[in-house]
């Protein structure tokens, strides 16, 4: 049954003390304190309870904390070979939910490094994996497992059309964007997507949240998702390159690139180039730093963001979902910081959007360095992640 638990959410919430169900949806319910449930699995065993031939004992509920176990995962950061400037960007996206855009060569690591990302993701908290659940439980996505306890990670083919990223059907279904809530969105080959498809994102990366309308339904899903998309600088994937020649005009170049919006890349708070590895490198015995070392700083990182906005109303929880109203009270900077930020933002030309997602990449740097105040060498890194739009897009 799709929707079990929002049903039971919602039927605790209106005083409801006990719930039947079928018993396939028992595991995404089990976590629900308050209320009994009763699972069944055929019609006779409902009559049989009510009749009170054979009543059916309510199942008892189960600790959140008791559905976390080590995770596990086939791809690791200390697989990545060099690559340091691209790990610390992911490193500051992942700690404080910003969307990145790699842009690189064929072969250059870009889809590894994005696959790793949830190896250095904190565990969801109870209330954020029953917000993932009930999206997947009303698409029907819901595995045996029952609840989600790790955060999604959704890679949408690029032939994806709008309503399976944005959601649909006859019911108003949610689509990839909600599926992705709290987790992580990512796009491979950027500029391979619909045009359409991509200005469709523009509206959920600004607002959290994304209307579903159709003639029998219309419905509204959460997307506070971390976007991170990888491209090649150009149709042949060489331009830039110190290992290949690059064999595409400049009007192909120019084409290429501008399947990707301006309105879009501004919402994208980190631009970050992936540089060509030799493969001499990637024979080498050198020790990489593993997930669960970044992992820590990410989660010391997230520890602090949770206690600054305990008391924030709206569901404040990560740097990236700042709004105007929190921003200056949550991202103090020393007057150096503040004329640095200045001068760059009129050097660079800065739109408002993009003034204002640096002072949030600048805000989880200070704090990956347990910093309460910016100073101007977050700054100046935050800066440094705004640079390549001017490079390919002028």
């Amino acid at each position: 049954m799709r929707g079990a638990l929002p049903m039971v959410i919602a039927a605790l919430t209106a005083g409801v003390r006990s719930a039947m169900l079928p018993a396939a949806n028992l595991p995404e319910v089990r976590t629900i304190e308050g209320i009994g449930l009763l699972p069944v699995s055929h019609l006779r065993d409902a009559v049989a309870h009510f009749s009170g031939r054979a009543p059916i004992a309510p199942v008892p509920t189960v600790r959140y904390i008791d559905l976390l176990t080590a995770r596990e995962y086939p791809v690791d950061f200390s697989h990545v070979k060099g690559q340091r400037f691209a790990k610390r960007a992911l490193e500051i996206a992942a700690a404080g939910g910003h969307n990145a855009l790699m842009i690189g060569s064929p072969g250059s690591g870009k889809t590894l490094m994005a696959r790793c990302i949830p190896t250095i993701l904190p565990d969801m908290s109870f209330q954020e994996a029953l917000e993932v659940t009930r999206i997947h439980s009303v698409a029907g996505a819901i595995p045996e497992t029952g609840l989600l306890t790790e955060r999604p990670f959704r890679s949408p083919h690029h032939t994806a059309s709008n309503a399976s990223l944005v959601g649909g059907g006859a019911g108003a279904l949610p689509g990839e964007i909600s599926k992705a809530h709290n987790g992580v969105l990512f796009l491979d080959e950027l500029p391979e997507y619909r045009r359409d498809v991509l200005e469709a994102l523009r509206q959920p990366l600004e607002d959290g949240f994304v209307t579903v309308a159709r003639v029998n339904a219309t419905a509204t899903y959460p997307a506070q998702f971390t976007l991170v998309c990888s491209m090649n600088p150009c149709p042949c994937g060489n331009l830039g390159s110190r290992l290949q020649p690059c064999r595409c005009s400049p009007a192909e170049i120019r084409r290429y690139l501008n399947r990707i919006s301006g309105p879009l890349l501004d919402r994208i708070d980190m631009h970050i180039e992936v540089e060509s590895i030799p493969s001499d490198r990637l024979s080498d015995e050198v020790a990489e730093e593993p997930s669960s070392a970044i992992r820590e700083r990410v989660e010391r990182a997230r520890s602090v963001q949770s206690e600054r906005y305990r008391s924030e109303p709206g569901g404040l929880r990560i740097n990236a979902q700042l709004n105007a109203r929190t921003l200056n009270r949550a991202c103090p900077m020393t007057g150096r910081a503040r004329e640095i930020l200045k001068l760059s933002s009129e050097a660079l030309s800065f739109s408002n959007r993009a003034y204002t997602r640096i002072l949030k990449v600048a805000r989880t740097i200070a704090d990956l360095e347990g910093a309460d105040v910016i100073d101007e060498a977050h700054v100046s890194e935050a800066v440094q992640y705004r640079t390549l739009d001017r490079k390919y897009w002028g």
